[in-house]
């Protein structure tokens, strides 16, 4: 072996322990920190009780709480005359003027759905060439708001 491979292994060597003298000290220095820490935790006063003060604000009673900043809201408001259940190379089959027979019949009160929910039922009329709908019966209206 030569001096040259000789010299380079020491020094590579001498690297190596350097780095792990340098671990090992990291590793030390860490160890006595968390002991620190440990025992400024240890010595820490329990914690004492106390009470928070009452919130006062600016709560208005029910009465005087507005629904018009719900006015504006649209709402999906469907009107129901009645059902029925057809395969599909029935509903393949309709052409214009063909006859979906409902399951209920004429003069039966219809379902007013708002989002979906059954709200009113009521019953068709004709005004001035136009259809509408006369509300017969509200369905939970102890919910409904004034």
């Amino acid at each position: 072996m030569s001096t040259e491979d000789t010299s380079a292994e020491e020094a590579a060597k001498s690297e190596t322990e350097a780095k792990t003298d340098a671990v090992e000290e990291s590793v030390s220095d860490a160890l006595d920190a968390a002991e620190s820490a440990l025992g400024s935790i240890e010595k820490a006063a329990p914690a004492g009780s106390f009470q928070l003060e009452d919130l006062v604000g600016a709560e208005q009673p029910p009465e005087k709480c507005s629904i018009d900043l719900l006015r504006d809201v649209d709402l999906d408001l469907k009107i129901e005359l009645g059902r029925t259940y057809m395969v599909l190379e029935d509903v393949l089959q309709l052409r214009q003027g063909s006859v979906v027979t409902l399951d209920k019949l004429a003069g039966d009160p219809v379902d007013l759905f708002v989002n979906g929910r059954l709200v009113a039922k009521g019953e068709i009329l004709v005004l001035n060439d136009n259809f509408c709908v006369r509300v017969a019966e509200l369905i939970g209206s102890d919910h409904l708001i004034e």
